[in-house]
């Protein structure tokens, strides 16, 4: 599908935000004003790297996120798409698992003609912004990956990730060097964006990723000097996370001096989990790079002033691939002729339980053939996805896929690697240490059934296939 194609569908569009059904029926006929929306995510911030899910005894500092978790919906069992960076974030922005759209490890870029949630809120009239890691390719002008490129009508933006004093491009031009911790720099960038569009009546959509605390770790001396009794290393690491802490209190501050909080809803996620387990993840198995709980299970919350009025705590599993199509939902978008791998938490937003997820969770990390630490040649980024177009590819495979892939659905989590099947009850074995594959075939036979029907419906993506028919954009 061509992205000219779709800009003269949605510029033909009128958009309509439907009301939003509150609790009270009463009110379920009045027309809510479409909010603005700001996604934020943590770079390698692990599931016990917030005050409120932390060991007591380690003293970590997020007073502005315990206050946020415990002001809206926070969520006790959310995961990233992926167990690394890039590829969460090509499945936040597409609502696809990253497999389809060839972002298989960190440093692959996005395939430029995959549709991005930027993309459409764009063409329906949001003023669309990214600030801080980009990661899906170069960010310099020239690049067909920057964000521009991909639905955001600007951006201060790096191609990795950064900690003290970064060196940001603005909207792909050479680098400027700004003076602070990244964290805030990028939100007050934010700020100012909100300070630029504001005369112009525009409700805005900021995507706000942070450098942060992604190794090597960097801090300022006063967030160091927060934890005297802990060793530098830790130190400079919860130093990080307290300058993000202290980053999310800017940006409601600013949001409140803007008028802007009450119809603002920010979404708070990690892109995977800790890199260090053995400091920060205790009870949860593995770490970033791990299809285990401790890789892709990460900290997350919902505020949204206006409308979640009565605080929620939530047992409800999620994964960022719902992020997309709760906005969808949110916003009277639907998508068809396009497989999307999340589903909507819309009925949280309403204030509803939601205790049932219908749609399991789906995990791949396949390996390209090139470590994670390979250095990618513009040409590779290009040209990357060209080598999987091929009969292997287009028809399904009656081998193994490779790499690791998870398949969590009900209580049940189906690990997949190395040829071999774990089967863990993540209701009663949380940290994954009572494999009971062999106790319960058939369920692995079961579930491994699914994961494989599902990985060749990723395998078409993969191709290409079904960005040859145009998606259909329906706006209630």
């Amino acid at each position: 599908m061509k992205k000219e194609a779709l800009s003269k569908l949605l510029a033909l569009t009128v958009f309509l935000f439907p009301a939003l059904h509150a609790a009270d029926s009463s009110n379920a006929s009045q027309e809510a004003k479409r909010p603005n929306i700001i996604l934020v995510m943590a770079d390698d911030q692990g599931w016990r790297d917030v005050a409120y899910n932390a060991d007591p005894d380690k003293g970590l500092q997020t007073p502005h996120m315990d206050q946020m978790a415990s002001e809206g919906i926070r969520f006790n069992r959310f995961y990233a798409s992926s167990p690394n960076c890039s590829p969460t974030r090509a499945g936040i922005l597409t609502g696809r698992h990253p497999n389809r759209s060839g972002v298989f490890n960190p440093g692959l870029a996005m395939r430029p003609e995959e549709l991005t949630i930027a993309e459409i809120l764009q063409k329906a009239g949001y003023a669309t912004a990214h600030f801080g890691k980009w990661h899906l390719g170069p960010v310099k002008a020239e690049s067909p990956f920057n964000p521009n490129k991909q639905g955001f009508d600007h951006f201060v933006s790096h191609d990795n990730f950064f900690d003290l004093d970064p060196e940001l491009s603005r909207n792909g031009a050479s680098p400027e060097t700004f003076s602070g911790d990244g964290s805030e720099v990028i939100v007050e960038e934010a700020l100012k964006h909100m300070d630029m569009i504001k005369d112009q009546n525009q409700t805005f959509f900021h995507v706000i990723w942070f450098g942060s605390p992604h190794t090597n770790h960097e801090a300022l001396q006063k967030d160091m000097d927060l934890y005297p009794d802990l060793p530098k290393n830790w130190q400079r690491y919860f130093g990080e996370i307290t300058a993000m802490d202290r980053a999310m209190g800017n940006l409601r501050t600013g949001l409140k001096n803007k008028g802007f909080d009450e119809n603002t809803l920010i979404w708070y996620t990690s892109d995977n989990g800790s890199y260090e387990p053995a400091t920060t993840i205790e009870g949860l198995r593995g770490s970033k790079g791990m299809m285990y709980e401790g890789g892709i299970r990460v900290p997350t919350f919902i505020v949204w002033p206006g409308q979640i009025r009565k605080p929620m705590e939530t047992e409800m599993r999620g994964t960022t691939l719902d992020i997309m199509p709760t906005l969808m939902d949110l916003l009277g978008i639907t998508l068809e002729n396009r497989e999307l791998d999340g589903m909507s938490l819309l009925p949280l937003l309403q204030g509803k339980e939601m205790n049932n997820r219908p749609v399991p969770l789906r995990f791949w990390r396949e390996s390209t053939g090139k470590s994670n630490e390979t250095k990618y040649t513009e040409e590779d980024l290009i040209g990357w996805w060209r080598p999987f177009i091929c009969p292997t590819h287009t028809t399904p495979r009656t081998e193994d896929f490779g790499g690791w892939s998870a398949w969590i659905e009900g209580k049940w989590k189906l690990h997949h690697f190395k040829k071999k099947y774990q089967l863990y009850d993540l209701d009663a074995d949380p940290a994954e240490t009572n494999d009971l594959a062999a106790q319960r075939p058939e369920v692995v036979q079961n579930l491994a059934k699914k994961l494989y029907q599902w990985q060749c419906s990723v395998e078409v993506s993969l191709t290409g296939a079904d960005n040859e028919i145009e998606p259909t954009i329906k706006m209630r």
